[in-house]
């Protein structure tokens, strides 16, 4: 099977400070990416810039703040944007040129099963037919909290929905430092990460441009959420021609996220990504191993404590006694019940509750976020 390839390219690569459309860097991208495209990879493309696009055009003197602003620009921008990319990539190919297409997403269509899968067999039609679909989140429509909060984690999500081969994350650095080289000359660059730890965590940089709103960290975050998904991540630079195939090659100016990681089925993909959880639970250490490195379900006796009010089917985060994500499952109590037996052995939970099954939330409806 031809091999997929995701690539993201934010707000920053693609306009000006000033707002409004750079459209040489777009004719550079268009030709990175029509060099993939005529190598045989299927290529989708996860864009940033409608905001930053169509501010200054609508009459704002800066990106604007106020939601509805933002949303206005975006209505603007996103034709702006994708007619950039119409032109961009018209000459390259035959007939016309290699074709591009919209696709709008916001996280409630990730979170809704039906309407994830129409859009997977969308863009495969897409891919099929040769084209490259370009993805942006829908910032017309959506709110803020059902919002990305940057496109790095819906390339992320895009990257594992799709099965990609390689998820290639563009920044102005090229790659993961052990500190900001720009403020610090002895910073040493990381060339490759097998494990997303803590350390790497607290390494990512801060925010990114005033145009854009992901930093190193946010993309960090999306490798994880990619590389637990199966999908190897690049993060780094591509600035001459060329740069991007190199990136695909294994040869590129950034970081490389390699993962010993299987692709996830669709369902647990939804489970793990996609879904909104509607509570949390805590557990003490003994079943954070059990979850964790056991192969276990998670039963009364290691619960702690629980947060919110779910029922039998929904979906929870459990986290562990720090504070930390451990992962989410399909939750077969009620919370009432829950707290009820939180703590005490089998026995003692047959006899003060009634549930269909004794695992509070069975090992086939969990996914593990932790590393």
């Amino acid at each position: 099977m031809t091999e997929t390839i995701v690539v993201k390219i934010g707000s920053s690569s693609l306009t000006s400070e000033e707002g409004g459309i750079n459209k040489e860097r777009i004719a550079f991208f268009a030709n990175e990416l029509a060099s993939l495209h005529e190598a045989g990879f299927r290529v989708l493309l996860v864009t940033s810039g409608a905001i930053a696009a169509g501010f200054k055009k609508i009459g704002y003197a800066s990106r604007p703040k106020l939601v509805h602003e933002k949303q206005a620009a975006a209505a603007v921008g996103q034709a702006l944007l994708m007619q950039a990319y119409q032109e961009a990539f018209a000459s390259y190919g035959t007939d016309g040129g290699i074709g591009v297409a919209q696709i709008l997403l916001t996280r409630a269509d990730f979170s809704n099963r039906k309407r994830i899968n129409n859009a997977l067999m969308t863009i495969e039609e897409l891919l099929h037919r040769r084209m490259i679909p370009i993805v942006n989140e829908n910032d017309t429509v959506a709110t803020d909290e059902l919002k990305f909060s940057e496109n790095d984690t819906l390339s992320a999500l895009v990257g594992n929905l799709v099965k990609a081969k390689r998820l290639i994350i563009l920044t102005d650095m090229d790659g993961l430092y052990t500190e900001d080289p720009r403020k610090n000359p002895n910073a040493v660059k990381i060339d490759r990460v097998d494990h997303i730890t803590d350390d790497i965590l607290r390494i990512a940089g801060g925010a990114g441009s005033s145009v854009g709103t992901g930093g190193m960290r946010s993309k960090i975050e999306a490798a994880r959420i990619a590389m637990r998904g199966g999908v190897p991540v690049f993060i780094g630079r591509v600035m001459e021609p060329g740069d991007l195939m190199l990136a695909v090659k294994d040869d590129g100016k950034g970081t490389y996220f390699d993962t010993n990681e299987h692709n996830l089925t669709t369902k647990k993909q939804w489970l793990g990504f996609h879904s909104m959880p509607q509570g949390r639970i805590i557990v003490d250490e003994g079943a954070e191993k059990a979850l964790l490195l056991g192969g276990k379900s998670l039963l009364p006796a290691g619960i702690q404590a629980i947060d919110g009010d779910f029922h039998p089917g929904d979906v929870v985060e459990v986290f562990n006694a720090h504070q930390q994500s451990l992962g989410r499952g399909v939750v077969n109590y009620a919370a009432w019940q829950v707290q009820a037996v939180a703590g005490l052995s089998t026995e003692e939970v047959r006899r003060r509750v009634e549930v269909s099954r004794i695992e509070v939330i069975h090992r086939d409806e969990w996914v593990t976020l932790r590393a």
